[in-house]
């Protein structure tokens, strides 16, 4: 378990700064900070994905609770206002906060009481549960339970006005409904008493929107009480819920969510021979590595499966998503579900190319991506290299035979191969293809366009792939091998032999860019390199020496003049910052393969990855932050648990694990 004491809790800042997550595997969460504050319009405890995995609405804002024990009222929560005051301060009661696998846990002093709090969320359906337990005290102690709801989209703010929801009750608890046709939400408590309310608390202050430059004021409904008298060692759970027929009993809940982690880790014991001397924090990582896999059903395919990029405020990308894929499932022992996102994204296929988004109010897929497509073949392979399994790659060759000849003849965006070197090429103005996507108003912060050097390492590696594919199933093979030999030839045109690096871009709008940025780091990591070992190492020293830091590479070398230190303020400075020196924590797991793919030692190269183990106690607690600033302390920012940092820190792990000498692997620490 993840432990903290009162140096941490009852320091407001401290305990702001350290948010939780639990999340439900359709796309819903729940999600606060130690505090109990909310500090984001993303925090709640029922975030319910109304149209899996998006359609995201905070339904259950928060709980308001007091202990009534031995003559005294000890309220346990704490809020912020507007007008800059907090209150009241239950933070300063919480004696220690912990993770219990991916599940909040607060103690409560209160006298010589000691009540435990804590927060999860049923695998598979939009429902929070949420147990209080007297683990000591001299007497009963009556709990009473102020329920804060809301109904609005998750990237959004209230400002109530006269809105009135209907409050009814039900068996166990109490029935709202926002307005006609919205989803109604059930707050059940067995063994409770329950009186419905109606009174707005206004003007509730959310500070880390309004250092993001947003709008930080939020209105929430308190739509009832819960009160109950509990003897030490007694328990009341509180259920809030979206479905229609949701099941209160906590402890059957509590067993539930016990048996999906322990399979979880089960699974990844299974199919990771040394797990059993893996550090702790691998541990952590698998079951962050849980967090991000989500049901995407489909009218033809209810079992349709994908990828969240990040929590709290991304969807499923298909960038992402198949990025993230080989560190989330395979490394974990789970090439079921790996089976089922590569064949959920087969269907979306489009002219050649993968969707870079899904819009959050389920519009048509966006499509303004060229390496979503590239990062699929590898997913495939990494999949079949794990599996064998021969009927998928039968079933999806026709498809990237498909994605090949699109290439080729060109698709959206001028994405097309150049016959004169057989590299591949793209960008339109104004649009923003690789993963660099950052834009401010119209302008693209960092366009790339003409041949990226990390495109044309993934376009080497697809045709290598594919032409892997083709031998394994017998079929022509030939030309596919020329195409690649082509490329590794036309490859040589991005080495940079003035600074010792390759250029970032081939043939832009204003010639090569000589940029250093990360983005060649992919010509070593990658299984197939078109580079020299000599440039190789060349490589990897200039990323070494310029853009490696303890948490990821930096996203611009820091002697460029456009870097950027710090990421902060409002929308224009952050996207500005974003590729501009803003150190990226998924790219950490390719620099120590890449260094490994240079010189050959595994533990070196693992050692670039340890100082995530004490990242996991700050910020998202027990996952990976997306960004750092670029200076130290390389301070953490943006979601606060990101797919691709996970996966890529559990890949890069297990990869190097399993090439290191026995004698040399790394011990339990």
């Amino acid at each position: 378990m993840l432990t903290w004491g009162r140096a941490v809790t009852g320091d407001l800042r401290a305990a702001e700064r350290r948010e939780w997550l639990c999340v439900n595997g359709i796309g819903g969460f729940a999600s606060g900070t130690i505090a109990g504050t909310p500090t984001r319009r993303y925090h709640a405890l029922l975030v319910a994905a109304l149209k899996p995995p998006l359609g995201r609405t905070v339904m259950a804002a928060g709980v308001h609770e007091t202990v009534e024990y031995a003559g005294a009222e000890w309220p346990l929560f704490a809020a912020r206002w507007v007008s800059g005051i907090v209150d009241p301060h239950g933070y300063r009661l919480i004696e220690r906060f912990r993770l219990d696998g991916t599940t909040p846990v607060w103690t409560y002093a209160c006298a010589d009481a000691l009540v435990e709090k804590c927060v999860w969320m049923e695998h598979g359906a939009n429902t929070t549960h949420i147990r209080w337990r007297v683990l000591r005290a001299r007497e009963p102690l009556t709990l009473r339970v102020k329920t804060l709801v809301n109904y609005r989209d998750y990237h959004a703010t209230t400002r109530a006005g006269d809105w009135r929801m209907d409050v009814a009750r039900v068996a166990d608890g109490l029935r709202v409904i926002a307005f006609d046709g919205a989803r109604p939400l059930l707050l059940l408590a067995p063994g409770a008493d329950a009186d419905g309310a109606h009174t707005w608390f206004r003007d509730f202050d959310l500070p880390r929107e309004r250092e993001r430059g947003l709008d930080h004021v939020d209105d929430e409904l308190h739509a009832g009480t819960f009160r109950a008298t509990l003897a030490p060692g007694a328990a009341l759970t509180l259920t809030l819920s979206a479905e229609a027929a949701p099941a209160p009993d906590g402890d059957a809940a509590w067993q539930r969510r016990i048996e999906h982690e322990s399979d979880v880790l089960a699974r990844w014991t299974r199919a990771q021979p040394n797990a059993d001397t893996a550090p702790e924090w691998m541990r952590r990582l698998v079951l962050a590595a849980d967090q991000f896999l989500v049901r995407r059903p489909l009218p033809d395919d209810p079992d349709g499966a994908t990828v969240i990029a990040g929590y709290h405020w991304f969807g499923d990308w298909g960038r992402d998503t198949m990025i993230a894929l080989p560190g989330l499932t395979l490394a974990t022992g789970r090439t079921d579900v790996a089976r089922k996102i590569l064949m959920t994204f087969a269907r979306f296929v489009d002219r050649g190319l993968l969707p870079n988004r899904f819009p959050d109010d389920g519009q048509a897929p966006e499509y303004n991506t060229v390496d979503a497509t590239l990062w699929y073949f590898q997913a495939i392979r990494a999949y079949h290299a794990a599996t064998g399994d021969d009927g998928l790659l039968k079933d999806l060759y026709p498809t990237l035979e498909s994605i090949l000849a699109w290439h080729r003849q060109g698709t959206r965006y001028s994405i097309r191969q150049d016959p004169a070197d057989g590299l591949l090429a793209a960008g339109e103005p104004g649009v923003q293809l690789t993963w660099m996507d950052a834009k401010v108003g119209d302008r693209v912060v960092t366009p790339r366009t003409g041949k990226p050097v990390e495109i044309n390492a993934l376009w080497y590696n697809a045709l290598v792939a594919m032409t892997d594919f083709a031998r394994r199933l017998r079929r022509p093979a030939s030309d596919l091998d020329a195409d690649a030999a082509r490329v590794a030839e036309g490859f040589e045109r991005f080495w940079n032999a003035r600074d010792g690096w390759c250029y970032d871009v081939l043939d832009g709008a204003d010639g090569h860019d000589a940029t250093l940025r990360p983005n060649q780091i992919f010509a070593v990591s990658l299984p197939a390199t078109p580079l020299s070992p000599e440039r190789r190492r060349a490589v990897v020293d200039a990323c070494a020496r310029h853009l490696v830091t303890s948490y990821g590479l930096r996203s611009l070398a820091p002697f460029d003049p456009r870097f950027v230190a710090r990421y902060g303020g409002d929308q224009g400075a952050r996207d500005g910052a974003y590729h501009q020196g803003a150190v990226w924590g998924w790219l950490l797991g390719p620099f120590a393969l890449a260094h490994f793919a240079a010189y050959g030692d595994a533990d070196t190269a693992r050692s670039f990855l340890t100082p995530m183990a004490d990242h996991l106690t700050d910020h998202g607690l027990g996952s990976i932050a997306e960004i750092f600033d670029g200076e130290p302390p390389f301070a953490p920012n943006g979601c606060i648990a990101q797919a691709w940092s996970v996966a890529e820190t559990l890949r890069a792990w297990h990869v190097l694990g399993a090439t290191a000498a026995p004698s040399r692997r790394p011990r339990v620490s």
